[in-house]
């Protein structure tokens, strides 16, 4: 089942770097840009997430919380977390429950049969838990438009 704006955003309960098992539950009270990733370490991803890092204090400033998702586990996201010091939780959906729950599974990554991914995309959940902004890609190394998303956290 597709998500679009305007759906309850699904909670979900998985491991931070550190195993502490993290929710939505807990971020909700404002709003929360969700980004899932297609996997650590990879260049586009790194790209990713390290302007999201370098954008955190105007998002803060915003009252926004950013959460990152990958099917990646908690051991590989921690080594990423580390080597780019990010300043918000990388979390391991290693069953790819979350990313099926949002409609973001890309199967067979690089033609590798059963090497599942999540699609590079991003969620803007508002303060009443519904799903504000929705992106994408079926390209995964197409990046999301970081303005068009600051933009609409303002």
């Amino acid at each position: 089942m597709s998500l679009n704006v305007g759906d309850i955003a699904p909670n979900f309960d998985l491991p931070d770097i550190d195993l502490k098992m993290r929710s939505l539950d807990e971020f909700r009270g404002s709003k929360i840009i969700v980004s899932f990733f297609v996997a650590a370490s990879s260049p586009i991803c790194e790209n990713e997430l390290c302007t999201f890092r370098d954008s955190w204090s105007e998002i803060q400033k915003l009252g926004v919380k950013i959460i990152a998702i990958s099917n990646d586990g908690p051991f590989a996201n921690k080594a990423f977390a580390q080597k780019h010091n990010f300043n918000f939780p990388i979390l391991a959906d290693y069953t790819s429950k979350t990313i099926r729950d949002y409609d973001v599974l890309m199967p067979d990554l690089l033609h590798i049969k059963d090497y599942n991914a999540a699609k590079r995309s991003v969620f803007i959940i508002m303060e009443d838990g519904k799903i504000g902004y929705k992106w994408v890609s079926e390209n995964p190394l197409k990046e999301p438009n970081y303005e068009e998303i600051k933009n609409f956290i303002k």
